[in-house]
């Protein structure tokens, strides 16, 4: 079931597509926020402030929901603001960033050696409906783009062991060390500047505020994949709301609703 937001928004004109990873089309990562979150309750805890734990959850979730969608080093960095904030003195952001991947690994570790082995196919660990979806848009001869706020290594591999890297021919980005030198915005303005098209001619796809408000931006049209995480089979309404909040144009549970997005989005 597609929700419109602004009908009759449409992209006609569209030459390129952007599609966010984690969320949006993948789910081997799914339950990263329940392993960054209580991470960072625990260090701010640990200051001592006299503030609760729900206090404190509630701090965390409110800045890891708006930094979703960029390079995890952004949301270390507010983590060690937070810190500073209440007296303390904090690590480097990367430092933060080490040990919270280290902890997502161990929780999807088993999820990679499945599809690593063959022993799970990759439509496990996709949104439902996402590979007939990215065939379509290929069909229609649309330049795709994947971009993640997760690692480039780590992000490129998931996306070949899922075997979607390859619907992706103007490329498969992530989060790189010098975290100011890549964005979904960044690459937004990038394709924008090579290939001298304008912003309208740009379609979004994400489960977060970032990519959504990129594509808005520069006067696209962005779908809102609010995937209620793992099964994916209904509108997840704490991401709806912020994607609703940042202009999407659609909002989607998954892609199995694939005719009915397609044609409102490609009238004839």
């Amino acid at each position: 079931m597609v929700e419109q937001l602004r009908p009759g928004a449409n992209a006609a004109r569209a030459r390129f597509v952007l599609f966010d990873f984690d969320g949006t089309l993948s789910l081997i990562r799914s339950g990263w926020v329940d392993v960054m979150v209580p991470m960072m309750v625990e260090i701010l805890a640990e200051l001592k402030t006299g503030e609760s734990e729900e206090e404190l959850r509630a701090v965390v979730e409110d800045f890891v929901a708006r930094l979703t969608g960029k390079q995890t080093i952004y949301q270390m960095i507010e983590l060690a603001r937070q810190v500073e904030l209440r007296g303390g003195t904090p690590l480097d952001p990367l430092q933060y960033k080490r040990a919270y991947l280290a902890r997502l690994h161990d929780k999807i570790r088993h999820r990679i050696e499945e599809l690593r082995k063959g022993h799970a196919p990759p439509e496990k660990y996709l949104v439902p409906g996402a590979r007939q979806f990215l065939e379509a848009l290929r069909e229609r001869g649309l330049t795709m783009y994947l971009a993640s706020g997760t690692d480039q290594e780590y992000m490129r591999e998931e996306a070949r062991l899922l075997d979607i890297d390859r619907y992706f021919d103007g490329g498969v980005y992530g989060a790189l060390d010098d975290y100011k030198s890549f964005s979904k915005k960044i690459l937004i303005q990038r394709v924008i500047a090579s290939t001298q098209c304008s912003g309208e001619e740009f379609l979004g796809f994400g489960d977060g505020y970032v990519e959504i408000e990129n594509i808005k931006e520069v006067g696209g049209v962005a779908v809102g994949v609010a995937t209620d995480e793992p099964e994916c089979r209904q509108v997840n309404d704490w991401k709806r709301r912020r994607l609703v909040g940042v202009g999407a144009d659609y909002i989607v549970p998954n892609f199995l609703c694939r005719q009915e997005l397609l044609d409102l989005l490609f009238p004839r």
